[in-house]
C-alpha cells in the first residue's frame, strides 16, 4: 500500500492514529470497520461463490422445479440448453442445505473417434479429460479451496460409468451427464443405483451420441419413462439454448 493510500484513507477518517501508543504494544486494525486487506488480489479468507442460479427460459424453469419435486430426472435437449449446469447447480444447493451427504457425478468415458492414444498417469489422470467438463461446472459454483476439500473428503465424487456397478447410492445427488453416450444396458444398471433420499438427473443429447444409433439407449430410456408418474423427463429445445445465439441457428441446420 502506497503513502497516497494512506494519505487519503487518513483525510477521509479512517486511519486510526489513536491505536499507536509507545506505551502500548498491543496489535489494532490499521482501518477498524473496514474490510481492507494488505493483499487486495488475494485476500486472506475462504472466498465463497454464492451465486442465485435463475433459469433463463420456460424449459429450464422446468427443469429446476422438476428437480425439486422428483427423485428420477431425464433432461434432454441441444447443447447449451445447461443441462449439465443446472443440474450440477441443484446437487451444490442441495449438498450445502444437508438435504444429501454427499455429490455424485458419473460420466461415460468414451473416444469419439479422436484417437488420442495413450495417457500417462495413474488413473484418474487418464479419466481427467474425460470428466473435465464436470470439473468446470463444479468450479463455477464452489470457489477452488472448497471444491479441493469437498472432493479431498469424498463429499463430491466424480467417477465415469464403468465404476459406478454394484453400488448402492444412498442420501446422494447424482448426476449422470452425457447419458446419449450410453447403452440401454448401462442407463438401467446407472438407474438402479438410485438409494434411499437420493435424487438422480440424467442429461443428455440423443443427437450427438459418438455410440452408433442403435447403440445409444438414452431415447428409448426416457420414453419408456414417460409413462411413469414419478419419474420427470424434460425435453428442453433450441429455444432454451443460453450460448451464443449462433449455437440455436446452426442446430437448425446441421
Amino acid at each position: 500500500m502506497g503513502k497516497r493510500s494512506v494519505k487519503r484513507r487518513q483525510k477521509a477518517g479512517e486511519f486510526n492514529s489513536d491505536a499507536y501508543k509507545e506505551d502500548q504494544a498491543e496489535v489494532r486494525a490499521l482501518f477498524p470497520g473496514t474490510n481492507w486487506s494488505p493483499d487486495d488480489k488475494e485476500p486472506m479468507r475462504d472466498q465463497r461463490f454464492i451465486k442465485t442460479v435463475k433459469p433463463r427460459s420456460d424449459g429450464q424453469a422446468k427443469l429446476m422445479d422438476a428437480i425439486e419435486r422428483f427423485n428420477l430426472v431425464m433432461a434432454l435437449g441441444p447443447a447449451g440448453t445447461g443441462k449439465t449446469y443446472l443440474a450440477v447447480a441443484k446437487g451444490v444447493e442441495a449438498l450445502e442445505r444437508g438435504d444429501v451427504s454427499r455429490i455424485m457425478l458419473s460420466r461415460p468415458a468414451v473416444e469419439a473417434g479422436e484417437s488420442i492414444g495413450f495417457l500417462p498417469g495413474a488413473m484418474e489422470d487418464k479419466l481427467a479429460p474425460y470428466l473435465r467438463p464436470l470439473y468446470d461446472a463444479l468450479a463455477d459454483r464452489l470457489s477452488p479451496k472448497r471444491l479441493k476439500t469437498l472432493m479431498a473428503e469424498g463429499l463430491i465424487e466424480i467417477a465415469p460409468i464403468g465404476y459406478m456397478r454394484g453400488r448402492t447410492l444412498n442420501n446422494a445427488f447424482v448426476v449422470v451427464d452425457e447419458a446419449q453416450n450410453c447403452t440401454f444396458g448401462q442407463l438401467k444398471m446407472l438407474l438402479t443405483r438410485l438409494g434411499w433420499n437420493s435424487t438422480m438427473v440424467v442429461t443428455g443429447d440423443p443427437a450427438q451420441s459418438d455410440l452408433l444409433p442403435e447403440m445409444s439407449g438414452l431415447a428409448e430410456i426416457a420414453d419408456r419413462m414417460d409413462e411413469l408418474d414419478d419419474v420427470a423427463v424434460c425435453r428442453l429445445a433450441s429455444k432454451d439454448i443460453v450460448r451464443h445465439p449462433l449455437v440455436a441457428t446452426m442446430l437448425t441446420v446441421l
